[in-house]
């Protein structure tokens, strides 16, 4: 058992395949997106998330490769799918998108076999578990509310977004952090990114690499690694 008071946890390749959001989130996302506007982009939330859109949009760099015009965000929402980059406008709305087929029971998300079983030993334990990742906070709940082993969400005391900051930079380990009343060096962190680990590292937490089956194995790891969540 860890002797932090909180465990942070990224959600692809840590607590799900990453197959699940690569081949099921990002696909559904894409070819529902016209369908999702065409229906919903009046909605005040959905119409804020397309003007933080079109900020994002204007503040790139002139160099001529964005497509279609700024009137129309289909083709810029696509531009960005296709660099798996991570706006937070393009979250938001991919978030709306898969509630829709959460609730409909098109979408059932996985998590690996080991999730459940640490996650009630954690909360036994008196231990707080965050989650950390560049989705939305709106996909995140709607992610461990369908997931195949049940609504998870009891087991989570909070949940981040890239609101808070970039999952590679200090600063917002130490925001979140202090927006959960601890300091960093009681919080574990794990993820499968090293550059994440880096960065929560510096800001003073503990971390763990998390390296799933099929994932490369660092000939070199310069984090701790651990292969389930049952080593936390």
């Amino acid at each position: 058992m860890t002797s932090q008071r909180a465990i942070l946890l990224d959600i692809e390749g840590t607590t799900t395949p990453v197959a699940f959001v690569k081949d099921v989130l990002f696909p559904f996302a894409r070819s529902n997106a016209a369908s999702f506007l065409a229906a919903h982009r009046h909605e005040p939330e959905v119409q804020a998330d397309l003007a933080l859109l079109a900020e994002e949009r204007a503040s790139e760099r002139p160099d001529g490769t964005l497509p279609g015009e700024s009137t129309d965000p289909l083709p810029y929402l696509f531009w960005l799918m296709d660099r798996d980059r991570k706006s937070t406008a393009l979250k938001a709305l991919q978030g709306r998108i898969w509630r829709d087929g959460y609730e409909s029971g098109a979408l059932v998300s996985e998590v690996y076999p080991d999730v459940v079983p640490a996650l009630a030993r954690l909360r036994a334990a008196g231990i707080d578990v965050a989650i950390f990742s560049s989705g939305s906070v709106l996909a995140q709940r709607l992610l461990f509310a369908h997931t195949n082993a049940g609504d998870l969400r009891p087991f989570l005391h909070a949940y981040f977004d890239t609101t808070t900051g970039g999952k590679k930079e200090a600063t917002s380990y130490t925001r979140l952090a202090s927006g959960l009343g601890f300091a960093p060096g009681e919080f574990l962190f794990v993820s499968d990114v090293a550059e994440e680990l880096d960065a929560a590292q510096q800001a003073g937490m503990d971390v763990a690499l998390c390296v799933r089956p099929g994932t490369p194995e660092p000939i070199r790891p310069r984090h701790r690694v651990v292969r389930s969540l049952d080593e936390i």
